[in-house]
């Protein structure tokens, strides 16, 4: 395949930002090839389209607000477990798409599980931020992942290395907070 770490930065940085927060990646990708930030790769460019830009700058404005309100946010994220993760395998694919065909397929298979890592790991976050009967830490939560994904996505371009050791801890921090989360939720079912 001989992806050079930019590729790969980028790959990663894409579907793992599709798996929390879908339409703000695609459009500051959008936005970024648009404004020639950054020259998108081929597969890339139809994100720069100005109506592509518009449907995943509206649909960014309800995920924004939706994300916001404890429950509603649990719901979204049900629902997007469908959008999020095929959304992270087309995007992977897609920068690929002028590679082989195995490649393209073999890229987008990982992009999807990447982006299901993410996914799983903010919603399952997420569901156990709603047992607290105050509003402000999943606002607070909220935040951050709207943060984090333009930081992520930056830091990929700018410096891939950097972003893949930081990705790299965010994988162990992952593991490690799936045994706090089968926990809270274990002790919220003897609860109910």
């Amino acid at each position: 395949m001989n992806a050079s770490l930019p590729e790969l930065a980028l790959a990663l940085a894409l579907a793992w930002g599709a798996g929390i927060r879908v339409y703000l990646v695609l459009f500051l990708c959008g936005l970024a090839g648009w404004m020639d930030w950054v020259s998108l790769p081929q597969g890339l460019s139809l994100l720069q389209h100005p109506l592509v830009m518009g449907a995943t700058g509206f649909m960014l404005v309800v995920e924004f607000f939706a994300d916001k309100v404890p429950w509603v946010d649990s719901v979204w994220d049900a629902v997007h477990t469908f959008i999020r993760v095929p959304a992270g395998a087309a995007l992977v694919g897609l920068l690929f798409a002028d590679r082989p065909e195995a490649v393209v397929a073999a890229t987008a298979i990982m992009g999807g599980a990447v982006a299901a890592g993410a996914h799983f790991t903010k919603a399952g976050a997420r569901s156990a931020i709603n047992l607290s009967p105050e509003p402000f830490s999943n606002w607070g939560a909220s935040l951050v992942e709207d943060a984090l994904v333009p930081a992520g996505l930056l830091l990929a371009v700018m410096h891939p290395a950097a972003f893949l050791a930081v990705f790299a801890l965010g994988v162990l921090a992952a593991i490690l907070l799936l045994g706090w989360l089968l926990k809270g939720l274990a002790a919220w079912w003897k609860r109910a």
